[in-house]
């Protein structure tokens, strides 16, 4: 149990979520004991782990990373950095995957996490044990995992930490009829490189930051890209070859897409870049009061941690937002919660306020898969927990950059990442020529 009368806490999974909770743990020791950190496969970097092979590995494991070979960051390492551990200034503002990659090993090493991470290892079930003189509030998790060493083995702790992203799952679409397409069917999850498609017909289904991407990497290639959705039509310049229509409504019997409006395509491709779903196999969700769908779970307190058991925390499941200071601050909030800093209200107040927040939130005509969608609302979300967590809030710059970015972005999908910044205080950045 607790060592010394210090929590011990389960993190699960070593990508930057986790890599960031074990840093604030460590540094911690007076209330906590090192953490145990249970990493499926042999790195860290979860996300950022480029992986060229897609499907299975031999031994039939799914391969989980969706990275793909060219990948550069669409936000600056001037707002993607933890606010305690900046990039090498020497970097270019938007990196390839493997800076990313490399900064969080660096991000390791300077907090010595590695000793703590262990690697290989499958969490296989994760369930509450109440308890009237053990644990955190009264539970103990039993947390049993996997090795080849060890086998199956099970611990206790008082608190643990879902880490496992949500980049690993494909979400795909009900697409009517969509067994009858007569051509290539994919998902992004299983893009790697443009180069299989020279000079092919592709439909990509989706405009979010991975679907405009691979549609400008495949313009280079001579690909004929139709990029299907329902948003406010892209206004910006595109690429030759690369045009916008609306959503695919079926799959027709003669293999033909339907768009809505009713015009039809035969491509050769039809790219699914429909995102990702939650999974947590480990997690018995109905004894835990949770329900998780493919774009939502609930209840979640602040976004962060079911009302009937606040001693389990899910960190980075909201979407659209700046992704290592977001974690930064959840991290420390959770963490003030354990150790008491912050008092949280009774379950049946967090699960009303729970409930008024997605009821206000769909009254106003946000679609329910849509409810972990933070944009603008990440900074104010973020200042309440640092406020009720009593940590230094994120720097003004980060938002203020994070904001000029986007713009960027939206006007020219194309060289925004041409641009170079340099922060000049908490309070400003400049352009570098």
């Amino acid at each position: 149990m607790a060592s010394a009368g210090r929590l011990r806490v389960a993190v699960i999974g070593a990508g930057a979520a986790g890599l960031c909770a074990a840093r604030h743990l460590l540094a911690r020791a007076d209330t906590f004991a090192p953490p145990a950190v249970f990493e499926l496969t042999e790195r860290v970097g979860g996300t950022w782990v480029y992986e060229d092979r897609v499907g299975s590995y031999d031994d039939g494991r799914p391969v989980l990373g969706s990275m793909y070979r060219d990948l550069r960051t669409n936000l600056p390492k001037e707002v993607m950095m933890f606010p305690d551990f900046p990039f090498d200034p020497e970097l270019p503002s938007f990196l390839p995957h493997e800076e990313v990659l490399s900064y969080l090993e660096r991000y390791c090493i300077n907090y010595c996490i590695n000793p703590h991470i262990r690697f290989r290892t499958q969490v296989v079930e994760v369930k509450p044990i109440a308890s009237d003189t053990e644990g955190w509030g009264g539970v103990i998790w039993e947390l049993t995992s996997c090795d080849a060493e060890r086998g199956r083995h099970t611990e206790t702790f008082d608190s643990v930490f879902v880490c496992n992203g949500h980049y690993s799952e494909p979400f795909i679409p009900p697409v009517p009829g969509l067994e009858n397409f007569k051509g290539t069917v994919l998902h992004s999850h299983s893009y790697r490189s443009p180069e299989p498609y020279t000079g092919q017909s592709v439909v990509i289904l989706g405009a979010g930051a991975s679907g405009v991407d691979i549609a400008m990497e495949l313009s280079t290639v001579n690909a004929q890209v139709t990029l299907s959705h329902g948003q406010t039509p892209l206004c910006c310049p595109l690429p030759a070859g690369v045009s916008q229509v609306p959503p695919v409504e079926r799959v027709l019997e003669d293999g033909a897409l339907q768009f809505q409006g009713g015009e039809q395509v035969r491509p050769e491709v039809f790219m699914l870049c429909t995102g990702y779903r939650f999974t947590f196999p480990f997690l018995g969700e109905p004894e835990l009061g949770l329900r998780v769908q493919d774009h939502l779970i609930s209840p979640l307190y602040k976004y962060l941690l079911p009302p009937a058991f606040p001693s389990l925390f899910f960190i980075g499941m909201c979407r659209v937002i700046c992704p290592f200071p977001h974690f930064h601050c959840q991290v420390q909030f959770a963490l003030a919660v354990l150790e008491g800093t912050v008092t949280l209200l009774s379950r049946a107040q967090m699960e009303e306020e729970v409930a008024q927040e997605r009821d206000g939130q769909l009254a106003a005509g946000v679609a329910e898969r849509h409810l972990f969608r933070l944009s603008s609302a990440q900074w104010d979300y973020a200042r309440e927990l640092a406020q009720k967590g009593g940590f230094p809030a994120l720097p003004p710059v980060t938002q203020s950059l994070y904001e000029e970015v986007g713009q960027q972005r939206r006007q020219d999908p194309r060289r925004y990442r041409e641009r170079q910044y340099r922060l000049v205080s908490d309070t400003q950045w400049e352009l570098v020529e």
